[in-house]
């Protein structure tokens, strides 16, 4: 049915970060946005909505986590003083080896809820049993960009797992479920784990597609010597084979050159930048003012909770902004505003997307809802919107997150998932994270 959702303060995530006091926010029957703007200028009579629910608090996009492998929640904690390489080889691999599908929906199903229950309404996710996690998604009310790992390992064929791509695209669509809320994407692991006429291949299907491409990219420093040794770089090398011709997100992107920033800037590609996990595994700090100066569409993302170790996206941008400012030395380098954008309408254009990130007729209501309730906002509301967007972005975090809606449906209401019992998949976690110790 269609809503207004009148708050004290909107945030629409325009480029220029806007802070509308006493907005509306109206949704459509198809849940989507029809209007966005002050109370005042609203859509009257019989124009508006039949139902109107005012908010004592901050309204503002869903934040979209650009990069994400959330059931592994499973294994949150393992291996956690390991750098990326023997944390992947000795630790996480042999125990990915043990998943079975129904452990990857569960650990999807809470990880979904908790990333809800934060604000995130999209995640880009690439894990194994993408099937599962589909259906974990549209059980919880959420939104996934979704990808199964294409990877060439022991027992794992890249050919088998490309045409499982396929077939999926070409039986459901690159989109489906209510609200368009699953977005079916190719995923190859890196250009570490896959030899050339592997990506060749992704490159030509997903290009056939029109199909978004997800790929780890030049993540750590010593993980493709051997790539960037031949091919100058693992930007280009990812021209070379075709997967900058169409739509591509480089995950992490910490060590490019100038030359490769330039590269990803002339193709349209994205970049998920991942500051908690590039710290944590001290992979290093990725260029982000100098991506953001090149016109490079970035977003942030949280990485894998057994790497990061929890899908925050409001730790990420506090880190964003601290590491921009640290590494240039400059502490206006990424103002809260700035950092606000990149996880809401720079997400969405680092995956290619223009329905979802901002507050703007045609795109899904993907919404939440901020409660002022907190010592953050104890200056209350009535301070200038500089300050107001500070106190959001450097003291609020995702404990004032009281409300969410997906495609216009309400799935989070006083801080809680409305589709499923957090309790009974956090169990569901314990039980299947027992074999895989």
């Amino acid at each position: 049915m269609a809503l207004r959702l009148h708050a004290a303060v909107v945030l629409p995530a325009d480029p220029a970060c806007s802070v509308v006091r006493d907005g509306v926010v109206d949704v459509d029957d198809h849940g989507r946005i029809s209007y966005c703007g002050p109370a005042d200028s609203a859509p009257a009579g019989a124009a508006a909505p039949e139902r109107t629910r005012r908010l004592g608090g901050i309204l503002l996009p869903g934040l979209v986590n650009a990069h994400a492998h959330s059931p592994m929640v499973l294994l949150r904690g393992m291996g956690g003083d390991l750098p990326l390489l023997r944390w992947l080889r000795e630790v996480i691999w042999p125990a990915e080896a043990k998943l079975r599908p129904e452990d990857v929906r569960a650990g999807m199903t809470l990880g979904s809820a908790e990333m809800l229950s934060r604000g995130v309404t999209t995640s880009a996710e690439m894990y194994f049993h993408a099937d599962e996690m589909a259906e974990s998604v549209l059980a919880t009310g959420a939104r996934v960009v979704l990808g199964a790992p294409i990877i060439d390992l022991p027992g794992l064929r890249w050919q088998t797992m490309l045409a499982e791509t396929e077939r999926w695209i070409d039986a459901d669509g690159l989109r489906f479920g209510d609200g368009d809320r699953v977005e079916i994407t190719y995923a190859p692991h890196s250009a570490y784990t896959l030899p050339v006429e592997a990506l060749e291949a992704v490159a030509a299907s997903a290009h056939d597609r029109g199909a978004l491409v997800q790929i780890h990219v030049a993540e750590a420093a010593d993980e493709d010597t051997t790539q960037r040794a031949e091919h100058g770089s693992v930007p280009r090398l990812l021209e070379k084979v075709g997967l900058l011709r169409g739509r591509l997100l480089a995950a992490h992107a910490v060590h490019l050159s100038d030359a490769d920033i330039a590269l990803l800037a002339r193709s349209g590609a994205g970049v998920a930048h991942c500051p908690g996990s590039n710290a944590k595994l001290a992979s290093g700090i990725a260029r982000l003012t100098d991506l953001r100066a090149a016109s490079v569409a970035v977003g942030l993302g949280t990485d894998g909770p057994a790497s990061n170790d929890d899908l925050d996206l409001w730790e990420e941008l506090q880190l964003a902004a601290m590491f921009a400012r640290l590494s240039t030395s400059d502490a206006t380098a990424l103002r809260a505003a700035d950092a606000l954008l990149l996880a809401t309408r720079g997400g969405a254009e680092a995956l290619g997307r223009d329905d979802i990130g901002a507050l703007e007729p045609g795109r899904w209501a993907d919404l939440v809802h901020v409660d002022l309730d907190d010592p953050a906002f104890a200056t209350g509301l009535d301070v200038p919107d500089e300050q107001l967007l500070a106190n959001l972005v450097w003291a609020a975090g995702s404990r004032t997150v009281t409300d969410v809606w997906v495609a216009g449906r309400q799935v989070v209401q006083d801080g809680e998932p409305t589709r499923l019992d957090r309790a009974e998949a956090q169990a569901a976690v314990a039980e299947a994270a027992v074999r895989l110790r």
